[in-house]
């Protein structure tokens, strides 16, 4: 018995030195592969949450078919009266984007003059060449080819979800059918499939909540384009940690250097953002996730690196609901939920499961 105790001690420098060489090969693979990956994912994540109301539909009356096809009718119509008014309002945008130029010039070479008076040498030719473009109209041919990149994904991107969503009507069956004894598989698949499916919805209607909320502050506070803004919030409160900075940046400088605006109302939309993503993800999504789906401040700061690193702005993106993802599925089993315990927030941890390590009598007495 100790001489099989020894022998699995020896091999466990083996077995982690194994288990790193593998983790390596794969994040290779998956940076290998990102122009493949990353429309996969985000098809994978949309059918997901498509899934809840399609069951909803099918226990009200309609058939699974029919559920999935009014449920992609719904969402078809959904994005494209969003996409047609973001186009309509980024080309506005883009229509007064030489006033906007010219007024931050402006405000450029009063910030110079500022400095100068004050004893900074600062010289603007030179600053001016580090920033100056090659050629005036690059930006415009980056533009439109990622325009046309997006609109090629967003196609791929819904066809899968088309075919995910009606490939899972009959997923449980094929597992079934695979698997000698499939029972433990599917409860755990199940487990997982319902948690994310969770996850997945909160995030949806709290990132929803957010660009609803961005925009009505726009609307108030009175800056342009309020419409782009608060889509802009919607998309990057998907990112943690600098998500919510970075949507604010553009509002608040168009706000500032703008003929109505000033820097009142760039302060008073500064807090409304500050406000709202106080509220919303400090306050009422844990509370609504609940202590078991949070992560660690290190783990998701960590998660944006690496999954920006391997898929770039949509593992940005990404990175949270990836993470997330990893993790209900290290939870779902037994063996690897040290793991998932580990990418969670400890304090929070202990809140929720410190009861199980008193003992008994002190049990009792709470």
């Amino acid at each position: 018995m100790s001489k099989l105790s020894d022998e699995d001690y020896r091999s466990i420098p083996l077995n982690a030195t194994l288990a790193l060489a593998a983790l390596v090969v794969i994040v290779a693979g998956m940076k290998a592969g990102a122009d493949l990956l990353v429309p996969l994912l985000l098809a994978v994540f949309i059918a997901v949450v498509c899934t809840s109301p399609v069951q909803w539909l099918h226990r009200v009356g309609l058939s699974m078919r029919a559920s999935a096809f009014l449920t992609l009718m719904v969402l078809l119509g959904f994005i494209s009266l969003i996409g047609l008014l973001v186009v309509n309002s980024f080309s506005t945008f883009v229509e007064a984007l030489p006033d906007i130029e010219s007024r931050l010039y402006e405000h450029y070479w009063d910030l110079l003059n500022a400095l100068s008076s004050r004893g900074l040498a600062i010289d603007p030719d030179q600053l001016s060449n580090m920033f100056a473009m090659e050629d005036d109209g690059s930006w415009v041919t980056a533009l439109l080819g990622e325009i046309g990149n997006l609109f090629m994904q967003g196609s791929i991107i819904g066809l899968l979800v088309i075919f995910m969503l009606f490939e899972t009507l009959n997923f449980r069956d094929k597992v079934s059918r695979a698997l000698e004894n499939p029972a433990p598989s599917l409860k755990r698949f199940s487990e997982f499939s319902l948690t994310l499916k969770r996850y997945l919805a909160v995030k949806t209607v709290i990132s929803l909540a957010t660009g609803v909320l961005v925009w009505l502050s726009c609307l108030m506070v009175g800056v342009e384009f309020p419409l782009l803004w608060g889509v802009l919030a919607f998309a990057l409160n998907f990112i943690p940690n600098i998500g919510s900075a970075l949507a604010a940046i553009p509002p608040v400088l168009l706000l500032l250097v703008s003929q109505d605006g000033g820097a009142l109302q760039a302060v008073l939309l500064a807090s409304a953002y500050l406000v709202i993503n106080f509220v919303l993800g400090n306050l009422i999504e844990p509370r609504v996730m609940g202590q078991a789906l949070g992560l660690s401040t290190f783990v998701a700061f960590l998660s944006l690196v690496v999954w920006g690193w391997i898929f770039g702005a949509a593992g940005m993106l990404l990175s949270v609901v990836l993470t997330m993802t990893l993790k209900i599925a290290l939870d779902s089993h037994p063996q690897t939920r040290w793991i998932a315990h580990l990418l969670g927030p400890g304090g929070q941890r202990r809140k929720r499961f410190g009861d199980a390590r008193l003992p008994p009598w002190k049990r009792r007495q709470e």
